[in-house]
């Protein structure tokens, strides 16, 4: 072990060790022993009311809207009541579903205080992808955006149970009730217990069966989250103080953090939101992504995080108001939702006067971050993703589920305190990936001596798009549902920008003459824009399988020309 990660394993062990802030125990959660944090708050709804601490520290921050923690907790409150007084209680649903405006958060906190659960819709979800998730959840409050009712309203209002429908930006309308209402209602927050092993939120992730699973986070795996995050920054802030690189008496001010990628995800809601609510921080929203909005923002608001999917940071770098733009308040950038290129990671360190290159793998199932990597150690490893969290176990293991030697690639399986009580409503899917309360991450991986982990490949059938994954049978079932499709296979093509884009082959049924442009149009009203295929392939042949009957995929993907796509 070199010196520089035995000051890593010095600093890890002073920081978990038995008095120290980040003790880990272990505690009997749906009756399997796991390791979580000894000190961390018992529920989302405490970490919340703590912030009450920062209430002149500028919050939430949209174009030009800004509140500070102290009008946000008023709002919270009002929220909560107003939501009482519709009869949500412990245990309800609240479906969230707009863009990344500041009232998504406060209606967050407020569901999750009077211990209700919050259902984070995808925003780029089409009409019947809504309903799915409303009929498998049935909230008893919608809470969206114009641009996701007209989704649902009128087309598939019949579809679905009665629920109270709030409407944010937006003009009146009869039936829907006004965001004010809400906010002016009023009150002190109510006295509610919530118990840590709750169910806070349910975040859905694509299905492999067609349909998205609802995973089901609890307050614990979220506080679990938040406080892995907060080692993660002890540790970096340790090691520089004792390498020198910074003094024991330094206190940095609360940081601002720009809000690149949905809130729907954990990347954004989870880590960047919950993480700068912990520590009285800034949260910078934008209406869309876009590099120079970006740069912009990061220049005014004196940003001093970014975390989004790796094109994010690439297209920040390269954009060419980016030596024109005073960035020096970053003192970290990269992000999650896909592994960071190797390339990347030099290129942020070399391009930013004080920014670090950073990293965290994660899931939805996870409830947020698995590992953590930055600074030197990045720069050292930079294809490792990190070592696992002090509340996670982890183990590569085979098929059959028994532990491969240290350094030997096999699935990546974790537990701890992260990990989600279950998919809703899913007890077979659940099944398939939740063991004795390890989390089959369904990635390859190894392990390194110095505990870093590395991702090398990955086991599901599913395609990385932008840091959303795209589950192939989803893709493939909306493109059955055209008549002229007689086989298609669904795969990643390899992409500069995005990581991977969605491809498909298809051969079509005798005589038939539909066009990708039609496939495509066919599938927008069943799937959401981002799983929509970029690239088609029509074959002349049925497509080639193996002795099971499954589809080549890896042989088509690997003789198919981009430009014979459609």
């Amino acid at each position: 072990m070199t010196d520089l990660y035995q000051l890593y394993k010095e600093t890890w062990d002073e920081l978990t060790a038995p008095g120290a802030q980040f003790e880990v125990e272990r505690v009997d959660v749906r009756g399997i022993p796991i390791k979580t944090y000894k000190n961390a708050p018992a529920s989302l709804r405490e970490v919340w009311l703590a912030s009450a601490a920062f209430a002149d520290n500028e919050y939430l921050v949209y174009e030009d809207e800004r509140l500070t923690y102290a009008e946000t907790h008023a709002r919270v409150a009002s929220i909560a009541n107003w939501l009482i007084d519709q009869g949500v209680g412990h245990g309800d649903y609240v479906a969230i579903a707009m863009r990344n405006y500041p009232e998504w958060l406060q209606a967050y906190w407020a569901t999750l205080s009077i211990g209700a659960i919050v259902v984070g819709m995808n925003a780029w979800w089409v009409g019947r992808e809504m309903v799915y998730a409303l009929n498998d959840t049935k909230p008893k409050v919608l809470i969206a955006d114009q641009e996701r009712l007209d989704r649902i309203i009128p087309d598939h209002l019949d579809e679905i149970d009665p629920m109270v429908m709030v409407g944010v930006r937006m003009d009146a309308s009869d039936g829907i009730v006004p965001w004010q209402a809400l906010i002016d209602f009023g009150g002190s927050m109510p006295d509610v217990t919530v118990q840590p092993d709750d169910d806070a939120c349910i975040f859905y992730t694509s299905g492999t069966t067609g349909h998205p699973k609802g995973a089901q986070q609890t307050h614990r795996g979220c506080v679990s989250n938040v406080f892995s995050l907060a080692f993660a920054g002890a540790m970096a802030s340790n090691i520089a103080v004792k390498r020198g690189l910074a003094s024991a008496d330094d206190v940095p001010p609360p940081g601002a953090s720009l809000v690149t990628t949905p809130l729907f995800h954990v990347t954004a809601n989870n880590c960047v939101a919950q993480g700068a609510t912990l520590t009285g921080g800034k949260l910078v929203h934008m209406y869309k992504w876009d590099a120079g909005e970006a740069l912009r923002l990061i220049e005014k608001e004196k940003i001093t995080a970014m975390t989004g999917v790796p094109v994010m940071s690439r297209e920040v770098i390269m954009h060419p108001d980016f030596e024109k733009t005073d960035t020096s308040s970053l003192l970290s950038l990269g992000g999650g939702g896909a592994q960071l290129q190797p390339d990347l990671v030099g290129k942020i360190d070399k391009a930013t006067q004080a920014a670090r290159p950073n990293t965290g793998y994660g899931m939805t199932e996870t409830c947020g971050i698995i590992t953590s990597i930055n600074g030197d150690y990045f720069l050292d490893k930079p294809d490792s993703c990190g070592p696992a969290m002090p509340a996670f176990e982890a183990k590569c293991v085979d098929e059959n589920g028994v532990e491969v030697p240290q350094g030997e690639p096999g699935e990546l399986w974790v537990r701890g305190g992260h990990v989600i009580r279950g998919y809703l409503n899913r007890e077979d899917a659940t099944a398939e990936t939740i063991t004795d309360g390890w989390l089959h991450t369904g990635d390859m991986a190894r392990i390194d001596e110095d505990g870093f982990i590395f991702i090398v490949d990955r086991i599901k059938d599913m395609v990385l798009r932008g840091g959303e994954n795209v589950y192939c049978a989803e893709v493939e079932s909306a493109l059955y549902e055209h008549a002229d499709v007689s086989e298609c296979s669904v795969f990643g093509v390899p992409d500069d920008r995005l990581g991977e884009e969605v491809g498909v082959a298809v051969f079509l049924q005798e005589g038939a003459t539909t066009t990708a442009d039609n496939l495509r149009e066919h599938c927008s009203s069943l799937i959401a824009k981002h799983k929509i295929p970029r690239y088609i392939w029509f074959t002349e042949e049925p497509l080639p399988r193996n002795a099971n009957g499954k589809f080549l995929k890896r042989e088509l993907r690997d003789t198919l020309k981009l430009e014979d796509a459609g």
